[in-house]
């Protein structure tokens, strides 16, 4: 028999849940917890198979909860409960320690499989949240392949040009010709579509290349 608490503020929720696997027989809901404080005063004297954590509870952020609750128990499974899907919740969760993620419209056969998976050792992400990080990595993807590629010494440049040292200078910094440097910038100039010096640092600027 699998023990399941729940900590969640929304009592729907949690009776919902609870409604929602009466009849499973590898499961029990032992507590429904309506805040972080409750949870961890349960916790302190029991240890259940899995706990279905609300990210956002009235007390203490959910996340930072997570972490907490991991710190305590290496072994708990913690289910993150949410009606938000970002992908910046769902990797923070990830990296608390969280071993999944489930939106709160979630089916019954979703949570069931969610709790198998990570009963098994795996992470368990809901098709939505899937979704989610899989276009959180596109933009992702598409920043990097239309971001300019910058040599080593470009970027060295741009730097310096950023530090508001002049051509002449910055070829006796680095030991370059003048007409090297000169060369560099208008590369720089060419490669980021600018007409001026201020333009090639603002545009540098905007595509987080300085």
């Amino acid at each position: 028999m699998l023990s399941v608490i729940v900590i969640d503020d929304h009592p729907l929720v949690g009776n919902g849940i609870a409604m929602m696997v009466k009849d499973v027989s590898y499961l029990q809901i032992v507590s429904i917890c309506k805040n972080g404080k409750e949870g961890l005063e349960y916790l302190e004297n029991n240890k259940p198979d899995v706990i279905l954590l609300d990210i956002s509870l009235p007390d203490i952020d959910g996340l930072e909860l997570c972490a907490l609750i991991r710190k305590q128990n290496k072994d708990v499974k913690i289910l993150g409960l949410t009606s938000t899907n970002e992908a910046g919740i769902i990797t923070r969760l990830l990296a608390n320690g969280g071993n999944g993620y489930l939106l709160k419209n979630m089916e019954r056969d979703e949570l069931l499989m969610a709790i198998d998976e990570v009963m098994n050792n795996r992470v368990f992400l809901s098709q939505a949240a899937n979704q989610k990080i899989l276009e959180q990595f596109q933009s992702v993807g598409d920043a990097v392949r239309n971001s300019p590629l910058l040599t080593r010494r470009e970027k060295e440049i741009l730097g310096l040009l950023q530090e508001g040292h002049t051509g002449p200078q910055i070829a006796e910094k680095l030991f370059l010709s003048p007409y090297t440097v000169e060369t560099h910038r208008k590369n720089l100039m060419q490669k980021l579509n600018a007409n001026t010096t201020q333009q090639l640092l603002n545009i540098a600027q905007k595509n987080k290349l300085l």
